[in-house]
């Protein structure tokens, strides 16, 4: 994970570029649980739509005019309120835009994946490899 620009690969507490899947899956579900979000038993429904939540969210980031690309940071101020910044300095820095909302779309699914012991690594290794043998916009749907 990037600290300040930076990779941070001393850090245990930074992700690692080049983490395995499994490995972000537990580390993504390891934090929810720390974090208490499984002080209590989730539905599978919830779930789901919390992921949803969070591609509405970027979305909602796409509608206002964001860049796909567009990245700025919420820093809470001393005094209170936020100020927005274009560059991360302090790791409170809250990361926006449509980059950090696709982000927590795949927390949320690895978040997921660790809840239900689904080994994600496997199952996108096996779509993609069923995907390439699909014909050309199979299925004929137009979006």
């Amino acid at each position: 994970m990037k600290k300040n620009g930076h990779w941070d690969d001393n850090n245990p507490v930074f992700l690692k570029r080049g983490q395995l899947i499994t490995e972000l899956v537990k580390a993504a579900h390891d934090n929810a649980v720390a974090k208490g979000w499984w002080d209590e038993d989730r539905s599978f429904g919830e779930i789901i739509a919390l992921i949803h939540s969070e591609a509405s969210e970027a979305l909602e980031d796409y509608r206002k005019g964001n860049h796909p690309r567009n990245v700025w940071y919420d820093r809470r101020l001393p005094e209170g309120g936020l100020q927005t910044v274009l560059e991360m300095k302090h790791d409170t820095d809250k990361p926006c835009g449509i980059p950090s909302e696709l982000a927590d779309i795949v927390i949320r699914v690895f978040d997921a994946c660790g809840r239900y012991g689904i080994d994600l690594e496997r199952a996108i290794t096996e779509k993609m490899a069923y995907n390439a043998t699909r014909s050309q916009r199979h299925g004929g749907k137009v979006l």
